[in-house]
């Protein structure tokens, strides 16, 4: 017999064990950048790995989830986090034994085999969440991502009590904290391995795979695909990289940076609990405008703040931004299963590699190249012997952009005990650049915030947003999008599961 419930929480299970592993590599970012010699470029283009080659397994086996079955996705995903911690524990021997270059290929492939995982898990869990609850899409699909921001917590909070010297129980060597994340995922490959899975909504309907091609045709889900490559940017790019930028300032005043991550994740958890009476009432894209707004002056502020003394001001522009952070991805995810029903795990699968392509190959490394940029120019101004002694001897590309020679992380070190004077002028660079970057990254949501509006003035103009659903024979039905219509629903909904 199928139980919803343990199908749920093995999916929700996935995103812990993805948000673990985030949040423990965001904290050990700067040991590899000590112990192996990176560049924020090289640091960024390693963490875009870890989301890069989620999208394309989000998308090329969306291609075929509703007809081989969630289940198997789910194994496959089990069997490829277990393989990528083995090759990410290798770094060290590799170090000793081949130097930089092949541990910089090491660790690539460690986080590109765990985001090839956790993109089998998206391909899944996405649709099978929407055919579990059919009439409560947004809300189940934001309370399924709280997983996610819950990961990051309980992450966070590992890093912070067992990473770095200034780990508050017990410095432990890297490989150790990274592999925490196989705990959830041992156990949702057991509940997995043993739970029966249901069919998918769109195949349960009879919709053929060219019907769910055509809905790639509609303007607005290609417009909608455009929008969530922003998301992708702004929220794992920045989160990449943002306890690494804020941790020179918090140190400072005695906080660990990654306690930061800890509490905007915190923000996201408890508030994608919520998200269902909200839509209610200002409905999705309401509620994706309200939070891009929130995004961008969150990022913005962060920036400012951090150019100053940081303190309770950061907390506020951290506030700001977790929560205009919190909503976006789920429920993007819900509008496109709500609006296109028939797109099943391929439209849902769309969207969320399009998000995880830009993360890994725009965001992460782009917030790195921003840094290295503006670090570089700063420290040139400053003192150009200085830039000297730590620049990176091969620079590093971005796109079609110029060019940059970071910081080398082995020489800044180096330079701590050798010239003091010196080390303060790159710490302050380096500071710099950080700022610099969450500035720059905060045009990303204003231009969704942009993009939502179009979307309000659009449905507005045609009738209202309203939720399409599938009837007998694939044929589509829409349901008014209102507080009222959605209590009945919810009310169905309750009546369905006892």
């Amino acid at each position: 017999m199928q139980s919803n419930g343990k199908i749920f929480w093995a999916s929700f299970l996935t995103l812990i064990a993805a948000g673990m592993g985030f949040a423990v590599r965001g904290k050990v970012l700067g040991e590899w950048e000590v112990a192996f010699g990176f560049t924020k470029t090289e640091l960024g283009t390693i963490t875009g790995g870890g989301l890069t080659g989620m999208a394309f397994t989000i998308i090329g086996f969306s291609l075929f989830a509703d007809r081989v079955g969630y289940k198997l996705l789910l194994i496959g995903a089990f069997l490829l986090h277990v393989l990528s911690a083995a090759v990410t524990l290798a770094a060290t021997p590799v170090f000793e034994a081949s130097g930089k270059d092949m541990t910089y290929w090491c660790l690539f492939v460690g986080m590109f085999l765990f985001s090839l995982a956790n993109g089998m898990c998206e391909a899944a869990i996405n649709p099978l969440v929407a055919t579990l609850y059919p009439k409560q899409k947004t809300h189940y699909l934001n309370i399924l991502h709280a997983g996610w921001p819950g990961g990051l917590i309980l992450g966070g909070l590992l890093a912070f009590a067992f990473v770095g010297e200034t780990a508050k129980i017990e410095h432990l060597r890297w490989e150790i904290p990274m592999m925490f994340f196989l705990v959830p995922t041992l156990w949702y490959g057991s509940i997995v391995i043993k739970e029966k899975f249901p069919v998918s909504e769109a195949r349960a309907a009879g919709v053929k795979f060219s019907e769910m091609l055509a809905e790639f045709a509609a303007p607005v889900l290609l417009f909608l695909l455009f929008l969530h490559a922003l998301v992708g940017y702004v929220e794992l790019g920045t989160d990449s990289w943002i306890t690494n930028i804020t941790q020179p300032k918090l140190e400072a005043i005695g906080i660990d940076s990654v306690l930061l991550l800890v509490y905007t994740a915190g923000l996201m958890f408890v508030l994608r609990f919520f998200a269902g009476p909200i839509v209610e009432h200002i409905n999705p894209l309401g509620l994706l405008f309200v939070s891009a707004l929130l995004g961008c002056a969150g990022l913005y502020s962060m920036g400012i703040v951090l150019a100053g003394e940081a303190g309770w001001s950061l907390l506020v522009a951290a506030t700001v931004y977790g929560v205009g952070k919190t909503f976006l991805w789920p429920t993007m995810l819900g509008v496109v299963g709500e609006r296109f029903p028939k797109g099943g795990a391929l439209a849902m699968g769309a969207m969320g590699g399009i998000g995880m392509l830009s993360a890994g190959l725009l965001g992460g490394p782009g917030i790195g190249y921003t840094q290295d940029v503006n670090a570089s120019a700063k420290l040139e101004e400053l003192s150009p012997s200085a830039y000297a002694d730590v620049k990176n001897d091969k620079p590093d590309k971005f796109l079609f952009l110029k060019p940059v020679s970071g910081f080398d992380g082995t020489k800044v070190e180096e330079l701590r005990t050798k010239n003091p004077a010196e080390y303060e002028l790159v710490k302050q660079a380096s500071e710099y650049g950080g700022e610099e970057a969450l500035k720059v990254t905060a045009a990303i949501p204003a231009t969704m915030a942009v993009g939502y509006l179009l979307l309000l003035i659009y449905f507005r103009a045609t009738g209202g947003y309203k939720l399409v659903e599938i009837g007998p024979g694939g044929k589509e039905f829409e349901t008014t999008y209102t507080p009222t219509a959605q209590e009945a629903i919810y009310k169905d909904s309750r009546a369905d599961q006892a």
